[in-house]
C-alpha cells in the first residue's frame, strides 16, 4: 500500500524546486568548450571561384589548423598524396552571451591552384584530429549553367523550426552552387548557442556547398543611438572567410560588402546596415557599387542585402537606402535584389518610374526562411505576396535566362518569374 503522505511530499518537494527552476530560466545556459574535434566546417566563395576555395572551422584552444585537399577520384586513392597547407589561427577568448572569457581556436584557409569545374575532397583538423572529407567543385571559368539558392532570415528557433526550410531547399537543390543568406542568421549577435544553431541547420552542407551571408541588424551590436548598432560581432570574420573586396574607405564593411563573379554572374552583397547608419561610409559604398556595376564583364547581376529597398510592411520603410542603391539599380539595370528582413513574403519589378512589368524593371523580392512572421501589407510594387509562409528559392541561371522559383517549407510551389536575355 503506498504511504498515504508519499504524494503530500512529493508535491511539497516539487513547489520547492519550482523558484531554483525559474532563476535557472532567466540566465544562459552555461556553455562546454570547444571540441578537439573540428566543427562547425564551413566553405565560402572567394574572388576567384573557379581556382579557389575557402575553408573555416573552429576547435579547441591551443589546436593548430591544418588542411589536407586533393583532386577527388572515384576510388579511394586520392587520400595517399593531398596537399597540405596551414591555416591561419585565431585562438580567441570572446565574451559571448552565455559566458565571459569564452576560449576556441578559429581556424580560416583558402585552397588555391585549383582546376577549374573540378571536384576536389578535403578535410580539416590539427594533424592528428582530422574531420571526414567532403567534396566539393569548383566554379567553371566561363559562364555555364547553374544553380544558387537563397533564404531569407533564419534568426529565430533555428535549429528547431528554421532548419526545415534550408534542409528542404537541399533536399530539392542538392547540386546547388552555393547558398546565399540575407542578414539575421541568428537572433543575438553573441549568443553563441544560437551561432551553434545555425551551424547544427547546415551540418555537413555548409561544409560541401558553400555559404554566402550579408549581415543583417541581428548581426550588430546593438546601439540605442542607431538602429543598426554600433559594431559587428565578434563572431563574423572568425566563422566566415568571405571575399576581402569592399570598399577601402569602409574598414567595418570588411567581409561584409563583398562580391564574386561566378561563371557568367556578378554577386554582390551590400552591408544594408552599415549602408543605413554609416553617414561617412554611405558615400564610399556608393562609390565602390558604381565601379562594379560600370565594369562588370558578366551578363547577370544579383544584388542581396539584409534591409529591403521595397518592404512586405509599408511600415517598415529603408528610405536612406533606397536611396543609396536605387539610382545603381536603375541606371545598371540590376536583374535581381534579393532582401530579408520583413519577415514576410513579395515579388515584384520595380523600374525607374515606379512599378513595372517583370522585363521591364529589376525585379525585388523579400523572404523568410524562418518562423518568426510579420504581417504582410498591401503593395503596389509586388506581383506575388504572402504572409506567414516560410520559404527558400532556388535561381538557375543559364547565359540566356534567370528562372527563379520559390518555395514554401514544405516544397510546394509559391512563385516564379523568368527573365530572358538574348
Amino acid at each position: 500500500m503506498e504511504h498515504p503522505m508519499r504524494p503530500i511530499l512529493a508535491l511539497a518537494l516539487c513547489s520547492l524546486a519550482l523558484p531554483t527552476l525559474s532563476a535557472a530560466q532567466d540566465a544562459p545556459p552555461a556553455l562546454g568548450p570547444a571540441s578537439v574535434a573540428p566543427e562547425r566546417i564551413i566553405l565560402n566563395l572567394t574572388a576567384r571561384p573557379a581556382t579557389e576555395m575557402a575553408v573555416t572551422w573552429r576547435s579547441a584552444p591551443g589546436s593548430a589548423g591544418v588542411v589536407q585537399f586533393a583532386r577527388a577520384t572515384a576510388g579511394p586513392d586520392f587520400v595517399k598524396a593531398p596537399q597540405q597547407i596551414a591555416a591561419t589561427t585565431d585562438d580567441a577568448t570572446l565574451d559571448v552571451q552565455e559566458q565571459a572569457g569564452f576560449h576556441a581556436a578559429y581556424h580560416s584557409a583558402v585552397m588555391t591552384g585549383l582546376e577549374p569545374d573540378s571536384v576536389y575532397a578535403y578535410r580539416v583538423g590539427d594533424g592528428r584530429n582530422w574531420s571526414e572529407w567532403f567534396q566539393f567543385r569548383t566554379a567553371a571559368a566561363t559562364p555555364r549553367p547553374f544553380r544558387f539558392i537563397y533564404m531569407g532570415d533564419m534568426q529565430n528557433a533555428i535549429l528547431a523550426e528554421a532548419s526545415r526550410t534550408l534542409r528542404m531547399a537541399f533536399r530539392q537543390a542538392g547540386d546547388a552552387a552555393f547558398v546565399i543568406h540575407a542578414g539575421d542568421l541568428v537572433n543575438r549577435h553573441a549568443a553563441d548557442r544560437e551561432w551553434g544553431e545555425w551551424f547544427a541547420a547546415g551540418g555537413f552542407f555548409y561544409a560541401q556547398t558553400p555559404q554566402m551571408p550579408t549581415p543583417g541588424n541581428h548581426e550588430y551590436v546593438k546601439d540605442p543611438a542607431a538602429r543598426a548598432g554600433s559594431s559587428l560581432t565578434g563572431q563574423w570574420r572568425r566563422q566566415f572567410t568571405l571575399p576581402d573586396n569592399g570598399p577601402a574607405a569602409v574598414p567595418e564593411g570588411t567581409e561584409t560588402n563583398w562580391y564574386t563573379d561566378y561563371q557568367g554572374l556578378r554577386l554582390i552583397s551590400v552591408d544594408a546596415p552599415q549602408l543605413d547608419r554609416n553617414e561617412a561610409g554611405r558615400a564610399a559604398t556608393i562609390a565602390w557599387l558604381d565601379g562594379l556595376l560600370a565594369r562588370n564583364p558578366n551578363r547577370w547581376t544579383v544584388i542581396f542585402l539584409h534591409f529591403p529597398l521595397f518592404s512586405s510592411d509599408p511600415d517598415r520603410d529603408n528610405p536612406k537606402v533606397r536611396a543609396a542603391l536605387k539610382p545603381l539599380i536603375d541606371k545598371y539595370k540590376v536583374d535581381l535584389v534579393l532582401q530579408g528582413h520583413d519577415h514576410g513574403y513579395a515579388r515584384g519589378a520595380v523600374g525607374p518610374h515606379g512599378p513595372a512589368a517583370d522585363d521591364r524593371g529589376s525585379t525585388y523580392v523579400v523572404a523568410v526562411a524562418g518562423p518568426k512572421m510579420y504581417e504582410v501589407g498591401k503593395l503596389d510594387w509586388a506581383r506575388k505576396t504572402a504572409s506567414r509562409t516560410q520559404s527558400y528559392q532556388v535561381i538557375d541561371v543559364t547565359p540566356t535566362q534567370l528562372s527563379y522559383r520559390a518555395y514554401t517549407a514544405t516544397g510546394e510551389p509559391l512563385d516564379s518569374v523568368t527573365l530572358r536575355k538574348r
